[in-house]
C-alpha cells in the first residue's frame, strides 16, 4: 500500500515570501506563516507597522503577551515607553517602522498567566527572511536594535549588548544600525531610580538616533 504524498514541511519564513513584496503582500503572507513552530501557541501573526518610507527602523525581540492578543506591534507597556522616548528624543513617531525580530509569541504558562520566553537561534533564523524582506521594502535611514535578541538578528553573530550599544555599525541587512536596550528591560528595573536613570540613557541613545537622521538630511 502507498503511503501519500504529505506536504513538504515549511522550514523558514523564506518559504512565504510572496513574489513582489512589498509591505501589504508581506503583512498578508506572513498571517499564514508555519516557518519555524512558534505559530502553534502564538493567538496570530504580529508584523511589523509603519510607513513604507519609514525613516527609522525599530527591531524588538517578538511581541509580547498584548501584541499577541491585539495583532500589533509595541502596543503594550514597552511600547507605550517607546512612545513617550520618541517624543522627548525628538524623533516623530508617524515617521518609524516597528517589527520584531521575532512575528509569533513565545511562551510558557505561570499561574494563570503567559511568561515570556526568549526565541532560541533556530527560531530567530526561521524568521529572520521577514525582518530582511521589511527592510529592502521600507529602506530606513537607521536600523535601531531594541535588545540583545534583536542585535543578534541584525548583527548575524552573537554580539554584548554593552559593547555595541550606543555606536552606528554596518552589517549584512542594513549600513546604519544602532543598538540600545529595549524599553522593557527599564520596566523590569524594580527601584523607580533605577527605572528613571535606565529611561534617561534610552532617551540619550535615542537623541544620537535623531543627530545621525540629521546627518543624512541636512536641512531637517
Amino acid at each position: 500500500m502507498s503511503r501519500e504524498k504529505s506536504k513538504p514541511e515549511a522550514k523558514s519564513a523564506a518559504d512565504f515570501i510572496p513574489p513582489d513584496p512589498t509591505l501589504p503582500r508581506l503583512t498578508e503572507a506572513a498571517a499564514s506563516c508555519t516557518g519555524c513552530n512558534l505559530y502553534k501557541q502564538a493567538t496570530q501573526t504580529v508584523f511589523g507597522e509603519g510607513p513604507r518610507k519609514a525613516k527609522v527602523f525599530f527591531v524588538g525581540e517578538q511581541p509580547g503577551d498584548q501584541e499577541d492578543r491585539a495583532g500589533h506591534p509595541f502596543v503594550g507597556p514597552a511600547g507605550s515607553l517607546l512612545n513617550k522616548a520618541l517624543i522627548e528624543a525628538g524623533i516623530a513617531r508617524g515617521e518609524t517602522y516597528v517589527t520584531n525580530a521575532v512575528k509569533h509569541f513565545k511562551w510558557e504558562p505561570q499561574g494563570k498567566r503567559r511568561k515570556h520566553k526568549k526565541p532560541n537561534a533556530a527560531e530567530l533564523a526561521a524568521c529572520k527572511p521577514w525582518l530582511q524582506a521589511e527592510l529592502n521594502a521600507i529602506r530606513p535611514k537607521v536600523v535601531v536594535c531594541l535588545g540583545l535578541t534583536a542585535a543578534q538578528s541584525v548583527f548575524g553573530r552573537a554580539v554584548r549588548l554593552g559593547d555595541v550599544r550606543g555606536t552606528f555599525h554596518k552589517t549584512s541587512l542594513a549600513d546604519d544600525v544602532f543598538a540600545t536596550v529595549h524599553p522593557s528591560s527599564i520596566l523590569r528595573h524594580p527601584e523607580k531610580e533605577q527605572r528613571d536613570e535606565e529611561y534617561r540613557k534610552f532617551v540619550s541613545d535615542l537623541r544620537l538616533v535623531r543627530e545621525r537622521l540629521s546627518s543624512h538630511h541636512p536641512e531637517g
